[in-house]
């Protein structure tokens, strides 16, 4: 009988096999058995500990492939900043307007951007939209100037990571129906971010665990000596 590949052990049940990324994507895709587009995520354990201010992991990547996923974006601005916006295709956009429609409880979007003038009033929604990861941030590109690049980012396959405080960063790389080279690039590119944003602070192995998963399947384990 022919020895089994890593991606066909997978397939029958062995999620603990350590595996390379085209492995990986390969086993994730093949146990996506929903009748929906399953959404691929991305975890991954790092060496920091985020009590730290000198551990923080946070930044952005913008995805080759894209996620697959339509995202709605919410823009404060004002006068041509407001019809740049619109003119990117965000949904919503607005000032005082668009402040009283959240803090009233509106949130039907997936992003919020705003213009470095507009966040004197973002910061008032910090207790609405810091819970749920959405308050704007220059160090993710989300508090700009040029916010219809932005909000083409977002709409293009951007996507923010950010340290947990059980020292994971974990996000959505596309969806069950990519192909696989599409899936490994955006694999690749989110696992590149994460070693760009190394914090100083880290001390010994920074990547330790690395899990790809479906929405309805099981997580699957990249070796991180696969990397690079």
């Amino acid at each position: 009988m022919a020895k089994q590949t890593k991606a066909q052990k997978a397939r029958t049940g062995d999620t603990q096999v350590l595996m390379s990324i085209t492995d990986a994507v390969e086993a994730v895709k093949a146990n996506a058995k929903a009748k929906f587009d399953e959404s691929i995520e991305i975890a991954v354990n790092l060496g920091v500990d985020p009590r730290h201010a000198d551990q923080q992991v946070r930044g952005v990547v913008n995805l080759p492939s894209g996620t697959g996923r339509d995202v709605k974006v919410a823009v404060f601005a004002k006068d041509a900043k407001a019809d740049e916006a619109r003119a990117a295709g965000a949904e919503h956009v607005g000032a005082e307007d668009l402040y009283e429609k959240i803090n009233g409880g509106f949130m039907d979007f997936d992003r919020v951007i705003a213009s470095p003038d507009m966040m004197a009033l973002v910061g008032r929604l910090g207790k609405v939209l810091g819970p749920r990861g959405l308050m704007p941030n220059p160090k993710v590109g989300t508090v700009t100037p040029n916010v219809a690049q932005a909000v083409k980012d977002a709409k293009g396959g951007a996507v923010e990571f950010r340290v947990e405080k059980a020292g994971i960063a974990h996000g959505g790389i596309g969806k069950a129906s990519f192909a696989v080279d599409a899936l490994e690039a955006n694999v690749k590119a989110y696992l590149d971010a994460l070693n760009r944003a190394k914090p100083s602070g880290a001390k010994g192995t920074y990547i330790k665990r690395i899990s790809l998963s479906s929405t309805m399947g099981p997580g699957f384990k990249i070796d991180p000596a696969t990397i690079g």
